[in-house]
């Protein structure tokens, strides 16, 4: 039997691929732009990381928690929020122009990511390539389509391109996490689809004859909770004056707490 729910493959989203190039080019910035000294420098490097981490680390939490994915994208888009407050932060106090979203220049910067997008011109042959070797060059061929911006000698045209592209990120934030909350009000959590799985497991059982199971055992009859109509699971009572009886506790616990008793 596979995993319940599939997991990692956060290279391929988009979201990771253009936070990479924004916490690159952050680090960049900062190590020719802004003083060492200054904690600026750890701010703003602690944002970009943070927008690009927590979308691998809520990729790989996805196998057992839906909510811990959610509350990680976010933590992310809330990364990215602070990190574009700093750019423009820095281009308001030297009194250097911020692009109109409709400039030519913000433009040329969007149409990149279109391009990309529409083309895939951001994937790498990986037939001659170990895997680790083709993330890199993954990485730096999505940089280098930005590289004259992202790498120009003026520090204002560099931060705007980097305000386009945390404008960029954020909105493919938004839909992610849009996605991932239409799928959690649809699908359930990781629990109520463990517990679909067990009961389609037991179903299975019940309907081939050769399974030599205890018939009687009354974990098979799954109830209904009587109060929000989940599922039950066979539980142990940990403690009190039924400690180690079982019990049918709802699938739906903490937030409904039904118990109907074998």
């Amino acid at each position: 039997m596979g995993k319940i729910r599939s997991s990692g493959g956060y290279r391929d989203l988009r979201t990771f691929q253009i936070t990479t190039v924004i916490y690159d080019a952050t680090y960049w910035f900062c190590e020719r732009f802004v003083d060492s000294r200054s904690r600026t420098v750890d701010q703003m490097m602690q944002a970009a990381r943070s927008g690009r981490q927590n979308i691998a680390e809520g990729s790989r939490a996805s196998a057992t928690s839906s909510q811990t994915e959610l509350r990680l994208v976010n933590v992310a888009r809330a990364s990215l929020e602070e990190l574009l407050l700093d750019f423009e932060d820095y281009l308001r106090h030297r009194r250097l122009p911020q692009w109109h979203p409709d400039s030519r220049e913000a433009m040329a910067v969007r149409h990149v990511g279109q391009q990309a997008r529409n083309d895939r011109t951001d994937r790498t042959d990986q037939s001659d390539h170990p895997e680790q070797a083709v993330s890199r060059l993954a990485d730096d061929r999505r940089y280098a389509l930005y590289a004259q911006w992202l790498n120009h000698t003026e520090a204002g045209v560099r931060a705007n391109a980097l305000i386009c592209l945390i404008h960029q990120a954020n909105y493919l934030l938004d839909r992610q996490i849009e996605a991932l909350e239409t799928q959690f009000i649809g699908e359930g959590g990781y629990s109520e689809k463990l517990a679909a799985a067990r009961m389609a497991e037991r179903s299975r059982q019940r309907n081939h004859p050769s399974d030599r199971t205890d018939r009687t055992d009354q974990s098979r009859h799954i109830p209904d909770c009587p109060q929000c109509a989940k599922p039950m699971a066979l539980r142990t009572a940990k403690s009190g004056k039924n400690a180690g009886k079982q019990f049918w506790g709802c699938t739906g616990y903490p937030d409904c707490k039904g118990v109907v008793r074998l």
